[in-house]
C-alpha cells in the first residue's frame, strides 16, 4: 500500500518532518525571508517573555508560571476554531489514546434508561460487572442504597480504579445486592457473530484502535471458516481512531485501488491508494449512523466508491480531516487538523457527511433488519425488549421498545416496514402513517383511529390493525418481550 511516512497512526507524534529544497536562484531571497521570519518570532517570544516577567513580579492571584503558559498555549489552540485541535497533557494524552484503544476504568456495562428504570442492556467481555455476576437485562434500583430515579443516576455507577460501588438489582423476581470494584479493563476493537440464515456475518468495528486491523483479519478468517457467503460491517458509533488501522482493514475487502484523497496547506490533491490487498469476493453491508466518523467515515467512503459496499442507516458525522499529535518538549502535546480528506470519487463531506444508499431513521433495530436483509437473510425472526434483542437466534446489541394500551400493543413502525423490506412516511398535517411493503401496497394508520402514535418522534402502529392489512407478519408479546417474524 501506498502510504506516506504521514499517515502512519495519524494519532501518534510525527517522528520527522521532511526538509524542502528550494531552487538556488531563490536563494538569497530565501535567506532574507528566513531572517525576516527570525526576527519576528524573536519579538514575539519577547512579548510572552515580558507578560511572564511581570506575572512574576506582580501577580497576587497565586497562579504559577507552568499554568499561565498552559492556558497561553490552550488559547492559542483554541482561537483557531478547530473543534478537532486540542492540547493535551501527558495525562490527558494517555486517556485519549487509552479512549482509541478501548482500555476503560468502571464496572464494564452499557445502560440504558427508559419507562423510569435503568436496564442493563450488556456485560462487557472481561468486565468487573461480569466478575460481579451482573447479567445483561438485569434492573439497576439502587446505587449505593439510593434509589434510581433518572437517567443521570448512571453518574453515580462511575468513580475512581479501585473503588467500589453497592448496586440493588432487579433480576425477575428477584432482588440482589452486588458490590462491585471499579476497576481497569479493555475492550476488543472487533467482534462478530454468524447467521446461518443467509449464511451472514456479522461484524462490529468499535473502534480503530491500534490492533483493530489484526482483531479484524482474525474475525474475518473466522467467519469464512463458518461459511459466510455475504458481510453486514456495522460502524455505528465508531468515532474513529488511527488512519493505518483503516487502511490495513481496506485492504481485506479490495485488491488495489485508491482509499482517499488528502490535501494539505498547499490545497494539492493527492491519493492515498491500497495496493497488495484481496478481493472480498461477497457482497458487503455497511451500518452507519450519526456517530460513525473520521476512520470510520474513511473506510465507508472508499468500500462505497469502489463498489464494494452499500452504506444504510443515516448521514454519517462528518469529520474529513486527519490530525497529528506533536510532542512538546514538556511532555504535553498538540494535536493540530493537518490534513483535509476526500472520498475516492473527491467528496468533501466536512461538517455535512455521508448519505447511505438506504436511509433507515430513527430506529437502530429497523436498521439492522435492513442491513441483513439487504445481505439476504432468508428470513427474519426477532425478539426484542427494553435491554435486549435476538435475530434469527443471534443476540445483538440492541433493544425493541413496545407501548400498551388497555388491549392495544404499538410497536415501532420502521421495525414494521423494515421486515416487510418496505419504507415509512409520515404526514404531520393529516397525522397519518403510511406503510408501503416491497411490492408497492400501502396501509395507513392514524393517530385519530388510535392505530398509530408518535411519541419522541418516532411512529408505532397498532400491531392488531397492521397484521390485519399486513397479515404476512407473525407476532406475538409475552412477558414483556415481542416476537415477530415474516
Amino acid at each position: 500500500m501506498k502510504l506516506n511516512k504521514f499517515y502512519r497512526k495519524a494519532l501518534i507524534p510525527l517522528l520527522a518532518i521532511p526538509l524542502l529544497g528550494l531552487p538556488q536562484a531563490a536563494g538569497a531571497a530565501a535567506d532574507s525571508a528566513k531572517a525576516a521570519e527570525e526576527a519576528g518570532q524573536t519579538s514575539e517570544m519577547e512579548i510572552i517573555q515580558e507578560v511572564l516577567n511581570y506575572l512574576d513580579a506582580y501577580n497576587i492571584e497565586g497562579a504559577d508560571r507552568e499554568l499561565f503558559l498552559e492556558n497561553a498555549i490552550r488559547g492559542m489552540v483554541y482561537t483557531l476554531d478547530d473543534p478537532y485541535s486540542d492540547y493535551y497533557t501527558a495525562e490527558e494524552l494517555a486517556e485519549f489514546e487509552d479512549s482509541v484503544n478501548q482500555e476503560f476504568v468502571g464496572i464494564g456495562v452499557t445502560l440504558r434508561f427508559t419507562g423510569n428504570k435503568l436496564y442493563i442492556t450488556d456485560v462487557l467481555p472481561g468486565s468487573p460487572a461480569g466478575s460481579a455476576g451482573l447479567k445483561k437485562g438485569d434492573i439497576i434500583a439502587k446505587v449505593d442504597g439510593e434509589p434510581v430515579k433518572t437517567g443521570e443516576d448512571i453518574l453515580r455507577i462511575q468513580g475512581e480504579e479501585n473503588t467500589k460501588v453497592l448496586l440493588g438489582i432487579t433480576r425477575g423476581n428477584q432482588n440482589l445486592s452486588l458490590s462491585v470494584k471499579r476497576s481497569h479493563f479493555s475492550l476488543p476493537s472487533v467482534t462478530g457473530s454468524y447467521i446461518p440464515s443467509g449464511r451472514i456475518g456479522y461484524i462490529t468495528l468499535s473502534s480503530f484502535s491500534e490492533n483493530a486491523d489484526k482483531e479484524f483479519a482474525a474475525e474475518l478468517d473466522k467467519l469464512r471458516k463458518a461459511g459466510m457467503r455475504s458481510m453486514v460491517l456495522d460502524l455505528r458509533d465508531n468515532l474513529g481512531g488511527y488512519v493505518d488501522s483503516a487502511a490495513n482493514i481496506a485492504k481485506y475487502f479490495m485488491k488495489s485501488g485508491t482509499l482517499m484523497y488528502t490535501s494539505g496547506q498547499n490545497g494539492e490533491l493527492e491519493a492515498v491508494t491500497i495496493s497488495g490487498g484481496q478481493d472480498i469476493g461477497m457482497p458487503v453491508v455497511i451500518l452507519t449512523n450519526e456517530l460513525t466518523a473520521s476512520a470510520s467515515e474513511i473506510l465507508t467512503g472508499a468500500l462505497h466508491d469502489n463498489g464494494i459496499a452499500t452504506v444504510v442507516g443515516t448521514q454519517t458525522y462528518g469529520k474529513a480531516r486527519i490530525q497529528n499529535v506533536f510532542t512538546l518538549s514538556n511532555g504535553s502535546s498538540l494535536k493540530l487538523t493537518v490534513q483535509r480528506y476526500f472520498t475516492p470519487k473527491r467528496e468533501d463531506f466536512n461538517h455535512v457527511g455521508l448519505k447511505p444508499d438506504i436511509e433507515v431513521m430513527n430506529n437502530a433495530t429497523a436498521q439492522l433488519i435492513t442491513a441483513l436483509n439487504k445481505a439476504g437473510a432468508r428470513t427474519i425472526e426477532l425478539s426484542g425488549n427494553a435491554s435486549s434483542l435476538t435475530i434469527n437466534g443471534v443476540a445483538f446489541s440492541g433493544y425493541v421498545d413496545t407501548l400498551q394500551s388497555g388491549d392495544k400493543l404499538y410497536v415501532p413502525s420502521r421495525i414494521l416496514a423494515a421486515l416487510l423490506k418496505g419504507d415509512v412516511a409520515w404526514s404531520a398535517s393529516t397525522q397519518k402513517l403510511t406503510v408501503t411493503n416491497a411490492a408497492g401496497s400501502k396501509a395507513g394508520f392514524t393517530i385519530a383511529a388510535k392505530t398509530a402514535k408518535m411519541i419522541d418522534g418516532e411512529t408505532y402502529v397498532e400491531i392488531h390493525e397492521f397484521q390485519k392489512k399486513f397479515p404476512d407478519i407473525k407476532w406475538s408479546f409475552k412477558q414483556g418481550t415481542l416476537h415477530l417474524s415474516k
